[in-house]
């Protein structure tokens, strides 16, 4: 240890002379003498890097040793700064040294939800799905028009909650409903015609309330209409075919996987953000999760359920419902963000609400039907 341990000489404001010496600024009179007199005369005992607390140069010196950091957001170190003190600690008194601070225990990644309600809900509403699938068409076609109801309300609930925006729901609830009945009889042709009986029925709707905000609340029902029924009529128009309820079943199967790859991986090995202003869960490693797992989905659904199907187109098309899939989740939460709010609802635990699960299937329903027209025909 060298002098500058010590620190430099004393400047103005100095405040360590020692108790039989005189205040700062005066000469030394007889005898006395203060501390940094003592240093200047007398030669520093060499001492080793960490010295034994109460020894003699403790009492030379007249310093006190502190026994934790100088500042709050130090950390204490083995061997404490001495400063000069007006009361020397005695040598029998030890100096207490400063316990270390335990390191804090590495945090575990949380999954973000509750995985058993999450794993029971969705095997709940699997086993709904494909019975209504399989037995009856007809009752399939309920399950999405009630489905598309409640993700209606969702909706326009929040926006009047979050935004004052009100949209009405019920010339939206009716449309929407008659909009995937007309897309399963009429096709595409009827889904048109459906959609736009609803937007015209949206704005007479509102001609019922003050004209205040009027243009908002009506943009908002068009919008809802266009985004909720009428994207889940393409799903109705997939059953119609033939082979419609394997491809119904490849539809929701692809999304399910692309979802699961997605979160999958991205909560093992995510690492770099996919749109961290937008929803901060998402990674890149995830989507290429969602990509392989969709991919490979897609080419075991196209060769084994799809009359005429071939793997490589399945390859295509697991590529494009991962796409879509993400783009519609990555929308939602735009949404979501804009009203700033976590889930659309409370009705599926684990999960949020309706429209927290059908985010990533309406925009894929219209891909997943073009696709499938495109490869093996309407049929």
């Amino acid at each position: 240890m060298n002098d500058s341990s010590w620190g430099a000489p004393p400047q103005a404001g100095y405040w360590g002379p020692s108790e039989q010496g005189p205040v700062q600024g005066a000469g030394p009179a007889g005898p006395a003498y203060d501390a940094f007199d003592a240093q200047q005369t007398r030669p520093m005992p060499t001492v080793p890097d960490v010295p034994a607390h109460g020894g003699d140069q403790d009492h030379d010196r007249g310093a006190a040793r502190l026994s934790g950091p100088l500042f709050r957001d130090d950390t204490p170190s083995a061997a404490p700064y001495a400063v000069p003190s007006h009361h020397p600690q005695s040598p029998q008194e030890p100096m207490p040294s400063a316990a270390p601070e335990p390191a804090p225990a590495p945090q575990k990644k949380s999954a973000g939800r509750d995985l058993g309600a999450a794993i029971g809900v969705g095997v709940g509403l699997g086993a709904v799905i494909v019975a209504s699938l399989f037995i009856v068409k007809a009752v399939f076609v309920g399950v999405i028009a009630v489905a598309v109801v409640v993700g209606l309300w969702e909706l326009t609930s929040r926006l009047e909650e979050r935004k004052g925006i009100k949209a009405p729901l019920v010339p939206l609830a009716l449309g929407g409903a008659a909009m995937v009945v007309a897309g399963y009889v009429r096709g595409a042709e009827g889904a048109w015609v459906a959609m736009a009986l609803t937007a015209l029925a949206v704005l007479v709707w509102r001609m019922t309330e003050p004209p205040e905000g009027y243009l908002k609340d009506v943009t908002a029902g068009v919008f809802a209409a266009f985004y909720i029924p009428f994207l889940a009529t393409f799903v109705a128009m997939m059953l119609t075919a033939d082979d419609g309820a394997r491809r119904v079943l490849t539809f929701l199967l692809l999304a399910v996987v692309s979802d699961t790859g997605a979160y999958a991986v991205g909560w093992r090995f995510g690492k770099h953000k996919l749109a961290p202003r937008i929803s901060p869960g998402k990674t890149r490693e995830g989507l290429l999760g969602a990509v392989t797992f969709a991919m490979a989905a897609g080419a075991l659904c196209m060769q084994f359920l799809i009359d005429d199907g071939t793997w490589w187109q399945g390859l295509l098309l697991g590529l494009a419902v991962a796409a879509s899939a993400t783009l519609g989740d990555l929308g939602e939460s735009m949404i979501k963000r804009d009203l700033g709010i976590k889930d659309m609802g409370t009705l599926l635990p684990g999960h949020g609400g309706i429209m927290d699960r059908l985010d990533s299937l309406l925009p894929t329903a219209p891909v997943v039907w073009l696709l499938m027209v495109v490869f093996v025909g309407s049929g």
